[in-house]
């Protein structure tokens, strides 16, 4: 049977029931996870909806960091544990020969014995090649866990305004009206070529609503005029 890589649609579903139910699942990362140990384990914390894009939050065990990851980052296969490398039976020490004795032939005569020679002097111990010093492990940067942010004005010409938030796919801020004023305002912050364009937009609504003012002040003096006709 060939071995499931990444989360399936079904798998999203119930990891994301157990956290409504207040547990936080062990899941496992996959060689698609960039960055991240094969078969390191994680605490999932989060399945943000809609599921696009990197939505599912975990934290990995030993750390801090915490990281959205794709369904294909993650497994929930366990994998096994590691084998310990066999140790080599050490190898058979050979006993000592038995060295065997000769005693000298001593003749009747006596003989003066020669002078022993003088021992030579022990060699001095070559001093041992230093081993190089290991390099440092290189620290592995953690993954943004952040994702991006767009924030969007959009005007319908008549001087009305709205704002929307997306974060990173999903939106977490529907449009929303915005006061022109506030517009205005917060264009000034930001660069000139955007504070002309706002300005510009804002005249143009200026114009519209001042024309219908003088259209709706004509209409009523007619209408006032023909109520004076009337005898009113």
């Amino acid at each position: 049977m060939a071995k499931k890589s990444g989360l399936s649609a079904e798998d999203v579903v119930n990891l994301r029931s157990q956290l409504d139910e207040g547990s936080q699942p062990m899941v496992w990362f996959t060689a698609a996870a960039v960055g991240m140990e094969e078969g390191r384990s994680a605490k999932l914390l989060a399945v943000t909806d809609p599921p696009e894009g990197d939505f599912i939050q975990v934290r990995p065990t030993g750390s801090k960091d915490e990281m959205f990851l794709s369904p294909a980052e993650l497994t929930l296969d366990k994998p096994p544990p590691r084998k310990k490398p066999a140790t080599p039976p050490p190898a058979p020490v050979e006993p000592p020969r038995e060295t065997e004795i000769i005693h000298p032939y001593v003749p009747e005569a006596p003989v003066k014995p020669a002078a022993p020679k003088p021992k030579p002097a022990p060699a001095a111990a070559a001093p041992a090649e230093q081993a190089p010093a290991p390099k440092p492990a290189r620290k592995q940067q953690p993954k943004a866990t952040f994702p991006e942010v767009t924030i969007t004005l959009v005007t319908t010409g008549e001087g009305e305004w709205s704002v929307e938030v997306l974060q990173g796919t999903r939106r977490t801020v529907k449009p929303t009206p915005v006061p022109p004023a506030a517009v205005a305002q917060a264009s000034k912050l930001l660069a000139p070529e955007v504070a002309e364009i706002v300005e510009g937009v804002l005249n143009a609504a200026r114009a519209q609503q001042l024309a219908r003012v003088e259209q709706l002040r004509a209409e009523l003096e007619a209408a006032q005029k023909a109520l004076e006709d009337l005898g009113a």
